[in-house]
């Protein structure tokens, strides 16, 4: 037997007899595991955890949602920006830069030269700083996200769950995901980090009202 048989044979013994009704949060957790790790502020600390991915986080009222955007946008001196279908208007702040739609699709190359993209997330996980596509709308193609310069995620407070159990349950397992653990970096075999190569080297995180 093999290391795939081996597992998935444990999973079947495992689910022997399971009513096919039941759901997995309607099971006690173990013995010995805690239920939550992330304390009582949940907002706080995933700002914290993503400051540490040298994210750039600020926290805001709804009202000044665009206004954070717009800062951001300033701040690296972007230009033409990548709006993904479904943003909400509201979130698409005036200033010297320009709005590129991407409908119809934009092509490979207009996406390079965009500075900048700003989309929604699906969710966020407080633990590890994380936040998570699944591509909805406003958040568009996995390529948006990969190729401009500057990402900004509008992240909504009461979307960010505690840990990876809690996310997951607000999450369709059938939607393509992508999480997203700060900019984008990598380092050699001497550890000298090089930021900006798999994806953005730049990413705002504009958290809006409180959980």
């Amino acid at each position: 037997m093999n290391g795939r048989e081996t597992v998935l044979s444990a999973m079947r013994r495992a689910l022997a007899g399971v009513p096919d009704t039941e759901r997995p949060d309607a099971v006690p957790l173990p013995h010995g595991r805690r239920a939550g790790h992330a304390g009582p502020d949940v907002v706080g600390l995933f700002a914290e955890r993503a400051a540490e991915y040298r994210a750039t986080v600020v926290r805001v009222p709804a009202a000044g949602a665009a206004a954070a955007v717009g800062r951001a946008l300033a701040r690296t001196g972007a230009r033409s920006v990548v709006v993904p279908p479904g943003l909400a208007e509201d979130l698409v702040p005036d200033g010297p830069w320009s709005w590129l739609a991407d409908d119809p699709p934009l092509s490979v190359g207009q996406l390079d030269a965009a500075d900048a993209v700003v989309t929604t997330v699906a969710t966020a996980i407080a633990v590890t700083g994380t936040v998570i596509l699944d591509h909805g709308p406003g958040q568009g193609r996995r390529v948006l996200t990969l190729l401009p310069d500057q990402h900004i995620c509008v992240v909504r407070a009461d979307r960010i769950a505690p840990d990876v159990p809690e996310a997951l349950c607000l999450l369709d397992p059938h939607r393509p995901l992508t999480l997203i653990s700060g900019p984008s970096a990598t380092s050699d075999i001497e550890l000298d980090r090089v930021e900006g190569v798999h994806g953005p080297r730049t990413l705002d995180i504009v958290v809006v009202g409180d959980a």
